[in-house]
């Protein structure tokens, strides 16, 4: 999985950005740069309507391409999904998500990839295999290791669903406790599905299993945004 994943520094408009020389090899999180809106179309800010002039100079967010004032678009925060090496500068609307995301990348990303353990049924079958899941390191691979092997393709999830108990919605103290996979086969329309139990025995850590799959749900929000650029 380690093949291909060589990265170059490259400058644009918005900043230096770290990104894989292959595209392929691209994170199935990340987001390309926005066009910016051309400044001849932009004589007032996007957001408050002040007048460009001299004195109040445009910026474009780097999140969304969109012409500001400098009151609107003040904000420099890490950007992490489009590679950007330094923070950026960013309206107040779109600062507000990346500073979300920022989480993600600081916190879940490092769950994600530590893995957990699960028991895993393969399609319609009533056996189950206790296996460690984890992300891989480059992002682009859910790797379930235990006396079988599989690596999912991120790109090739289709659907997420998050299984969970407890009282209903709105209810509160629901847990998760699994979640149901569904992706296709690589040359393939064929669609596989796999579910994945946290164990009940005192080998699995049920916490961690926990945080794992709170982990994957923002994960799949974030893929869903991607593809939906």
């Amino acid at each position: 999985m380690s093949g291909g994943d060589a990265k170059k520094l490259v400058r644009s408009p918005s900043g230096l950005r770290m990104v894989p020389e292959l595209r392929s090899a691209r994170s199935p999180f990340g987001l390309d740069e926005p066009p910016w809106v051309p400044d001849k179309e932009c004589p007032r800010c996007m957001q408050c309507d002040t007048k460009f002039d001299f004195i109040t100079r445009k910026h474009h967010c780097r999140r969304c391409g969109k012409c500001f004032c400098d009151k609107c678009c003040s904000k420099k925060v890490p950007l992490p999904r489009m590679c950007f090496v330094d923070p950026v500068r960013q309206c107040a609307e779109c600062a507000l998500v990346s500073q979300k995301e920022t989480e993600f990348y600081d916190k879940q990303l490092k769950v994600l990839m530590n893995g957990a353990t699960f028991f895993v049924t393969l399609g319609t079958s009533d056996k189950s295999e206790l296996m460690v899941c984890r992300l891989s390191n480059n992002q682009r691979y859910l790797v379930l290791d235990g006396d079988s092997h599989y690596e999912i393709e991120i790109i090739q999830i289709s659907t997420v669903q998050i299984l969970t108990e407890g009282f209903t919605p709105g209810g509160g103290n629901t847990r998760a406790i699994g979640m149901v996979l569904q992706y296709k086969v690589p040359g393939s329309e064929e669609v596989t599905q796999m579910k994945f139990i946290a164990g009940e025995d005192f080998s699995c850590n049920k916490k961690l299993s926990a945080s794992w799959l709170a982990a994957m749900h923002k994960a799949t929000k974030l893929l869903y945004e991607s593809r939906d650029q």
